[in-house]
């Protein structure tokens, strides 16, 4: 099956100051230029709710981690932007804001974004309301995620792929249910028990319950 590979993280001391921001990030530390105002009001670049508690609760299920993509407006985004090989509706590597974007971060190590990346381009697909638009994405979604030997196909069944190239002919916002829901399905028995287990979720998790228990400890 053909894969799309990615150029690896950077190793050493970049890596560990990059994860280390990350993690600044994640667990609600404001960047420069995000401090609390002398009105009490978050000001931008600053967390929106406590980052740390979100991300010990990416564990409790793999819909607790798919919910968990505040930084993401995909009703915003173009189809274009959907099937894009660097995902445009996704932050930068180097600053996952949500759980989407840290597993979205965790696939790339594995050469299996396209999984996720085919999931969000189905949700967005959902929204779409012109039945002109709807037929274009439709076509556009299979050739690059679905078709054989597609350009970033994923992992589903024969039948499932001809089941979705005939629902093709008269797209509804339905018509990929089938191979969305196979997709999932693999992401959750497959990657997501990997991501909760990676060293970088680990760092993640330590991180958010010292930083909890911090919390408390001055409330």
């Amino acid at each position: 099956m053909p894969r799309r590979w990615a150029a690896l993280p950077a190793a050493g001391p970049e890596r560990a100051k990059a994860f280390k921001t990350r993690l600044g990030i994640l667990l609600g530390k404001p960047e420069p230029g995000g401090e609390m105002g002398t009105s009490g009001k978050l000001q931008p670049g600053a967390r929106r709710r406590d980052a740390s508690k979100e991300v010990l609760e990416w564990r409790e299920s793999f819909d607790q981690l798919l919910k968990s993509k505040n930084s993401l407006s995909l009703e915003s985004k173009s189809s274009l932007q959907v099937l894009s090989h660097t995902p445009q509706h996704l932050p930068s590597r180097s600053q996952p804001r949500d759980g989407v974007t840290a597993f979205h971060t965790f696939l790339k190590t594995e050469f299996s974004e396209e999984n996720l990346d085919f999931w969000l381009a189905c949700e967005d697909f959902k929204k779409t309301r012109s039945k002109t638009k709807l037929a274009s994405k439709a076509n556009r979604i299979f050739e690059e995620f679905v078709q054989t030997e597609a350009p970033r196909e994923v992992n589903i069944d024969h039948e499932t792929r001809e089941i979705t190239r005939k629902n093709l002919s008269g797209a509804t916002s339905a018509c990929f249910n089938e191979a969305q829901a196979k997709t999932r399905t693999l992401m959750e028995k497959d990657s997501y028990p990997r991501f909760l287990k990676s060293a970088s979720y680990q760092d993640m998790t330590k991180q958010a319950t010292s930083h909890c228990i911090s919390k408390r400890s001055h409330t």
